[in-house]
């Protein structure tokens, strides 16, 4: 195998859950043909966050590869409702919601795909012309007992909820999606590997090489537990103000913190070993976690922005005074809001809310590094970042 390979196959294997089949991947290298390269979005929500961009970074290094990057935008799925995860069917979108989402997708997919290498396309283009016989030859090629196959059906099934006829069809139609598009490589979530091996069956059916399938890892959200959702309020947005995501970004715990270099940064994994191997030796995991947030913001908003933001964030928290370590705690809030005094007695940050008013009429309670007043409420959500005094530090998600 060549040098070019072999590098290439290191840059692709970043951050990958599986490669099927990984020979497939190095014949088609091998071949020095431009690979057509898919990936599908269901235009469920307009907005993309960085959970979003794991996928679509890897996109880009296949286009740094010089190959082809179809992004899908599955108006036609998108209408059907993929149950991929959930315990019930997932309401269907009308055609006007599907259009008003999808129109968003471009402007910002193209902060990170280079437009001269992406063919965007809509399913409903060979998917509106198929008649009812043509999606009943598609639907003989796969059996019911293969579909059970999929987890989520499964448990469904055995659970005794329903699964609905149409829902079969959506695995179906992604993976003559890949027919359709002639495509050599399918990326998409851990979530969608049955989907994509459904590719891989059809495309055998039609006379086709299979698709190589690789699947990647759901990123967590800035609690570190959950995968990040915009419902779950743990997401970073990527069209969110540069100060907004960087502060989000320096809330993440040093543990995380690495799951996203390796995820998210275009950082050498040399190079972040190197970090790695400071922060062992004494280095503030801090000072690491200041590269990646403006990276990102950089990404997303240039570099002024990106030193603009940092500037911000170090002179909110006073140039060093946030320790490496800060604790973590999440509470549950009747109402969607809580008073703030209530919640620094909750957390244990004062003996009374009493107390706490006290010190925030004093001026010694921030949160997010801005001066609360003792009016102060805060929704569902976080983290937020809450100090008392000068060193007593806890982030809060409350629930």
């Amino acid at each position: 195998m060549s040098g070019n390979i072999e590098d290439a196959l290191r840059l692709l294997r970043r951050g990958t859950e599986e490669i099927l089949l990984e020979q497939d991947l190095v014949d088609r290298l091998k071949a020095g043909r431009r690979l057509r390269v898919k990936a599908g979005f269901d235009p469920t929500a307009p907005d993309l966050h960085l959970g979003h961009t794991v996928l679509i970074n890897k996109l880009r290094q296949f286009q740094d590869l010089g190959h082809e990057v179809l992004f899908l935008i599955g108006d036609f799925t998108g209408m059907i409702g993929d149950p991929t995860g959930k315990s019930a069917t997932r309401p269907p979108l009308t055609r006007e919601q599907v259009l008003e989402n999808a129109q968003t997708y471009e402007s910002q997919i193209y902060k990170i795909l280079d437009p001269e290498k992406t063919l965007v396309v809509f399913n409903s283009s060979w998917m509106g012309e198929m008649k009812a016989a043509d999606l009943i030859q598609l639907a003989a090629k796969h059996t019911v007992a293969r579909m059970l196959e999929r987890d989520d059906f499964q448990k469904r099934y055995a659970g005794g909820q329903p699964i609905a006829i149409h829902e079969f069809l959506y695995p179906l139609i992604q993976g003559y999606d890949s027919v359709a598009l002639k495509a050599d490589v399918e990326l998409g979530g851990t979530d969608q590997k049955f989907n994509m091996l459904v590719g891989r069956e059809l495309q055998k059916h039609y006379g086709m090489s299979p698709q190589v399938v690789i699947t990647l890892p759901i990123l967590e959200g800035t609690d570190g537990v959950q995968k990040m959702s915009k419902s779950l309020g743990n997401y970073i947005g990527i069209n969110e103000p540069p100060d907004e995501m960087f502060g989000k970004l320096m809330s993440i715990s040093d543990v995380l913190m690495w799951r996203y270099l390796e995820l998210l940064s275009s950082a050498d994994m040399a190079v972040v070993a190197g970090w790695r191997e400071e922060v062992e030796k004494g280095l503030n995991p801090r000072d690491v976690k200041l590269r990646l947030a403006e990276e990102m913001v950089m990404r997303f908003h240039g570099s002024a922005a990106a030193h603009r933001a940092q500037e911000g964030f170090l002179a909110r928290f006073s140039r060093g005074e946030l320790p490496a370590e800060i604790p973590e705690a999440r509470l549950r809030v009747p109402g969607g809001r809580a008073p703030l005094p209530q919640l620094l007695k909750e957390a244990g940050l004062t003996k009374s809310t009493s107390e706490a008013l006290r010190l925030i009429r004093q001026g010694g309670v921030r949160v997010d590094g801005e001066r609360a007043d003792p009016g102060t409420e805060l929704p569902a959500g976080g983290p937020y970042l809450v100090q008392v005094g000068k060193r007593r530090f806890l982030r809060i998600w409350l629930d």
